[in-house]
C-alpha cells in the first residue's frame, strides 16, 4: 500500500505576486505630498508673514520672522473695519447656506421621491445649471438687481448666490434622498406619518451627511465670493472681507506685512470650517458619488 506524500507545487507566477512590492504606493504618495504642498505652502506664508517686519520681507521675503512681531495682528484685530467686514461676511454667507439648503431640500425630495412626467427633465436642467458660472451672468444680473432696487444691498448678494449655488446642491443631494428605501417611507406612512413628517423625522437625519455637505461648500463659497460683490457694492460699510483685503491692500500697498495679517486673518474662518468639517464633506461627495 503505497501512501501518496502530499508536495506543495511551486508556483513562480503566485510567488511573484505575493512578493510584489506596491511600487505605485509611494509615487501616489509623493504626488499627493507635492500637491498638498503646492495648496499649502501659500497659505503658511502668508500667515507667516503676518508676523514679519517690512524690512524683513524686503530683506529676505522666503525666511522666517527673526524676531516674531505680533504688531501686525494686533492692529488689525483692533481695527473696526476688519470686524465690520467680518460681520458683514458671516450675515451674506449664512444667510446664502440657511437658503441653498433649505431650497435644495425642498426641491431634492421632489425629485427623489415622487414620479411626475418632467421630473428628468427638470433634473437635467438643474445639472445643466451648473455649466454656467456666475461671472457668464453677471451683466444681466447687474440690469436685474438694478430693476429690483437690490443694489449696494446685502440681499441683492444673497439671492443670486442662492441661485447659482442650487444646482451642485440638488445634485450633491438628489442622491442621498433616492438612497432612502421605499419600505420605509412605506411604514411610516402605515404608521399615520404624513409626508411632511415622514420628511422631517426620517429623510432628514438619514441625508445628513449631505445636507452637511451642502451647507459646508455653500458657506465656504459665499464667504471667498469676490465677483460678485464687487460689481453689486458701492457702499464701503457693505463690504465683505474679500473686497475688504482688496481695499486695505490699496490703501496699505507699502506695508506689505501688515496686508498679509489681514488676509490670513481673512481666510481663517473658512480654514476652520473645512478642517473641522473635512470628514463630512468626503464622506457627503462620497454617498452623492455612490448614489
Amino acid at each position: 500500500m503505497s501512501v501518496r506524500s502530499s508536495q506543495h507545487t511551486y508556483d513562480p507566477l503566485k510567488m511573484r505576486k505575493s512578493q510584489k512590492t506596491p511600487w505605485g504606493h509611494p509615487v501616489v504618495y509623493l504626488l499627493s505630498f507635492i500637491l498638498v504642498l503646492i495648496c499649502i505652502l501659500p497659505v503658511v506664508y502668508i500667515i507667516i508673514g503676518g508676523f514679519r517686519t517690512n524690512s524683513q520681507i524686503t530683506r529676505d521675503p522666503a525666511g522666517l520672522p527673526n524676531p516674531w512681531n505680533l504688531e501686525n495682528y494686533r492692529v488689525v484685530f483692533t481695527s473696526n473695519i476688519f470686524w465690520h467686514e467680518l460681520v458683514n461676511s458671516l450675515i451674506v454667507s449664512v444667510a446664502t447656506m440657511v437658503g441653498i439648503v433649505v431650497l435644495s431640500l425642498m426641491v431634492s425630495f421632489v425629485l427623489a421621491r415622487y414620479n411626475f412626467r418632467l421630473r428628468n427633465v427638470m433634473y437635467s436642467l438643474f445639472a445643466a445649471g451648473m455649466m454656467f458660472p456666475i461671472t457668464v451672468a453677471i451683466t444681466p444680473l447687474y440690469l436685474l438687481l438694478k430693476q429690483l432696487h437690490l443694489l449696494n444691498s446685502h440681499a441683492g448678494l444673497i439671492l443670486p448666490q442662492i441661485a447659482f449655488g442650487l444646482p451642485q446642491a440638488i445634485i450633491i443631494l438628489v442622491p442621498f434622498l433616492q438612497s432612502i428605501p421605499q419600505e420605509l417611507e412605506e411604514a411610516a406612512m402605515i404608521d399615520g406619518s404624513s409626508r411632511l413628517g415622514f420628511f422631517f423625522r426620517m429623510v432628514l437625519p438619514l441625508s445628513w451627511p449631505g445636507v452637511a455637505t451642502v451647507g459646508i461648500l455653500a458657506f465656504v463659497a459665499s464667504w471667498n465670493a469676490y465677483m460678485l460683490p464687487l460689481f453689486l457694492l458701492n457702499d464701503s460699510s457693505k463690504y465683505t472681507l474679500p473686497l475688504g483685503v482688496q481695499m486695505f491692500s490699496t490703501q496699505h500697498s507699502v506695508d506689505t506685512a501688515q496686508v498679509l495679517a489681514f488676509t490670513a486673518l481673512s481666510m481663517i474662518p473658512a480654514l476652520i470650517c473645512f478642517t473641522i468639517f473635512q470628514k463630512k464633506i468626503v464622506g457627503g461627495l462620497a454617498g452623492a458619488v455612490k448614489g
